[in-house]
């Protein structure tokens, strides 16, 4: 990259993170701009989620000049049309394994900050639930028991399984779950898919905290939570809540080793 002039990324979007994300790239050697820069970018960063209905992704692209290499995340499939419309190539960062581990840090992170203000008691001696042990449940709950929490892990997976008792941790087969539920003062949910029902919620003590990590619509049936009093917290979007700048970095980062892979720099 030495000898090469800057290239220009526009960074679109307002939130902490893309604004982190400018600033890395800036770092690095890359002229930055906002929206105002797209007609002679090489390179764009689009916001997360980038869901956007198709007639407003194609009015922002349509200043982009064709060739354009974008970068989103979470990208849908209005998103991709919308791109391939105006002649511009997507690409979804969120794809990159690097990223999901490392995101899954401010996750952790998050869920612990959630649960030390919902909760009266100490995170020490508190009896936690992970439902699933992707990579969520795995940055979580290593940090909870490095608190002191007594940590199960419920996974369907024996290599998860395995896994976690490998890092110190109890686990069991997730139908197993239920003979936990009783002594279970925090039930965290990472799975995507109905895990806890009414019957299970049931079990659980009054005063217990359920956090569900999993994308819409989660693993937790919410509306029978609120019907049995139980207090149920759905934790979407955690790194851009609780480490915007950290999560901007990240996916700067990111963008960056997809650049070097196809053989591009600044």
């Amino acid at each position: 990259m030495e000898g090469k002039q800057p290239g220009v990324f526009a960074v679109i979007g307002e939130d902490a993170r893309q604004q982190a994300a400018a600033d890395y790239l800036r770092e690095k050697g890359f002229e930055v701009t906002g929206p105002e820069g797209l007609p002679r970018a090489k390179r764009a960063l689009l916001p997360m989620p980038l869901a956007a209905n198709a007639a407003a992704l194609e009015q922002l692209l349509a200043a982009a000049r064709p060739g354009t290499l974008a970068f989103g995340g979470r990208v849908s499939g209005a998103a991709k049309a919308a791109a391939a419309a105006a002649g511009i190539e997507l690409a979804d960062y969120l794809e990159r394994e690097e990223l999901a581990r490392l995101n899954a840090i401010p996750t952790a992170e998050g869920c612990i900050g959630l649960i030390l203000q919902k909760r009266r008691r100490t995170v020490w001696g508190s009896g936690v639930l992970v439902l699933g042990y992707g990579r969520c449940g795995q940055a979580l709950a290593v940090r909870l028991a490095a608190l002191g929490a007594h940590v199960t892990v419920a996974a369907r997976s024996p290599a998860q399984r395995a896994l976690a008792m490998s890092q110190g941790l109890e686990a069991v087969p997730m139908e197993a779950a239920d003979g936990l539920l009783e002594t279970t003062d925090v039930a965290v949910n990472t799975v995507p898919a109905p895990v806890l029902g009414a019957t299970r919620l049931k079990r659980l003590p009054k005063d217990a905290l359920v956090i569900d990590l999993a994308s819409l619509p989660g693993g937790t049936d919410f509306e029978a939570a609120k019907e049995l009093g139980v207090r149920a917290i759905h934790a979407l979007s955690l790194p851009a809540r609780c480490a915007p700048v950290t999560a901007g970095q990240f996916v700067a980062r990111a963008v960056l080793a997809m650049l070097e892979e196809r053989g591009e720099g600044i």
